[in-house]
């Protein structure tokens, strides 16, 4: 990190914010928790998309791209896919009906992703291609006493971990049965929960030492992330919504397994997300996905560029609660019409960039120092490679707008009438012909020639 200032990290296990060091700054290290693809993925879904694609371009650029690894999974085997799959699928076996519907939403997902301006991460494991390796961590925690088998299933024992809870700061005893903790009499403990569950004719299974089968949700991750990143890592991050009882019961399983004191040395979790001031459901009418977002009129009766839902994400704290609003996406939009669109070239990101993005990923000053950079690249285009760079490194550069011969000619001819109404003092109609190309997506820039010193104009299409 030569020349870079210390990258700080909130920490959810410790509740503070530190320097981040990585196990192995050669090999630096963080899982993230993809989609249940049941269903196309929502606006809320696309939040830990972004953030975690933010964090991952920032340590590519501190440590090196070839020195870091981003795994998010895939969860494409959950009793909501399966019920899904009856539903969407009711004359097909069920094995047939669950692929049709994992592989169109993953499908789906990972379009939305990349609409977002999102980078693909280095690994997307599927549950389905992991289940040995879930089978073997369930075996190694009976072993060692910390998990039993009762009625058909295979259940951790919470009890068995002395230290349970660090991540909640919910001790056993303070565990409620029933709300997130189900409630089952065949249970040593109310907080125990599934690791494997035997399957009927009619549901999804792998044989197993305890019967054919399915896996609970939490032993997924504690299996792909050990398998691709090691027993222990750098970095977990997923939505505030997983801390309990998913993450809670991720360390627990791994910790114990391989007897570790921890399972990834920081966790981070982004906040909550409410649409216009409510929190969304289907109940409320408020329930938008990613790919309507994108597509249909259906928020605020127009479609929605993914570089303008994505920059109106990172205007807030991703710790923070967001209200998603037409608001917000209107002003994401002005901001970004006012930025020019270029390459980096060979240009690094602007240290007050990278300083905001070093302090726990601070988007919302990031945004405010590039705004300030895109004001120094209209007055002066020595400035946009620079402004390009830092642009990319939060994943909102803006490309200029393919344009046919046909409009270019067309537009060409404008900006020369134009011209000449300036020569003219006509600057009314000069001021209509710009305000008219504007509302059209071409935005114009005038200026000197350097050898001349007569007026220039040059355009440039927004998208």
């Amino acid at each position: 990190m030569s020349g870079l200032p210390e990258l700080k990290l909130y920490n959810t296990l410790t509740r503070e914010k530190a320097v981040f060091a990585p196990i192995d700054p050669e090999n630096v290290r963080m899982y993230v928790c993809g989609p249940t693809v049941y269903d196309f993925a929502h606006i809320g879904n696309a939040r830990p998309v972004i953030v975690f694609d933010v964090l991952y371009r920032l340590l590519r650029h501190v440590y090196g791209e070839s020195h870091v690894t981003y795994a998010r999974n895939i969860t494409d085997v959950d009793d909501k896919i399966n019920a899904r799959a009856l539903r969407d699928h009711p004359g097909l076996p069920l094995n047939e009906a669950i692929r049709l519907v994992t592989e169109k939403t993953e499908t789906q997902f990972l379009d939305d992703a990349r609409a977002l301006g999102s980078l693909e991460p280095d690994v997307q494991p599927r549950a389905t291609d992991n289940i040995a390796q879930m089978i073997e961590i369930i075996e190694t925690l009976i072993a060692k006493g910390h998990a039993y088998a009762a009625e058909g299933e295979v259940l951790f024992d919470t009890r068995s971990m002395a230290d349970y809870g660090q991540l909640s700061k919910r001790n056993l005893d303070e565990q409620q049965a029933g709300a997130r903790v189900a409630v089952d009499v065949h249970k040593k403990n109310p907080g125990d929960f599934v690791l494997w569950k035997l399957s009927s004719d009619e549901e999804p299974g792998w044989e197993s030492p305890w019967g054919r089968g399915r896996p609970g949700w939490h032993i997924e991750c504690s299996a792909m992330s050990q398998r691709y990143l090691g027993e222990t890592f750098d970095i977990h991050g997923g939505g505030l919504d997983l801390i309990f009882p998913h993450h809670e019961n991720e360390i627990a399983q791994s910790r114990c397994a391989h007897g570790r004191d921890v399972m990834a040395n920081v966790w981070m979790h982004n906040g909550f997300l409410q649409v216009e001031g409510r929190k969304m459901s289907k109940s409320e009418g408020n329930f938008v996905t990613i790919y309507e977002l994108l597509h249909t009129e259906t928020f605020g009766g127009r479609k929605w560029p993914g570089e303008v839902l994505r920059l109106a994400m990172l205007m807030t704290h991703y710790r923070e609660p967001i209200d998603f609003s037409i608001k917000r996406l209107e002003e994401a939009e002005r901001l970004l019409a006012k930025w020019p669109a270029g390459k980096p070239g060979n240009a690094a990101p602007d240290a007050t960039v990278i300083n905001a993005l070093a302090d726990d990923l601070n988007t919302v000053a990031a945004v405010q120092a590039l705004h300030a950079l895109a004001s120094a690249a209209n007055a002066d285009p020595a400035m946009l490679p620079v402004f390009a760079a830092s642009a990319a490194l939060l994943g909102v550069l803006p490309k200029a707008a393919e344009v046919d011969g046909a409009v270019a000619s067309a537009v060409e001819a404008l900006v020369a009438m134009r011209l000449e109404m300036l020569k003219a003092k006509n600057f009314a109609e000069a001021d209509k012909i710009r305000d008219d190309l504007a509302a059209k997506g071409i935005q114009l820039k005038d200026g000197k020639d350097a050898a001349t010193g007569e007026r220039v104009t040059t355009w440039e299409a927004k998208r």
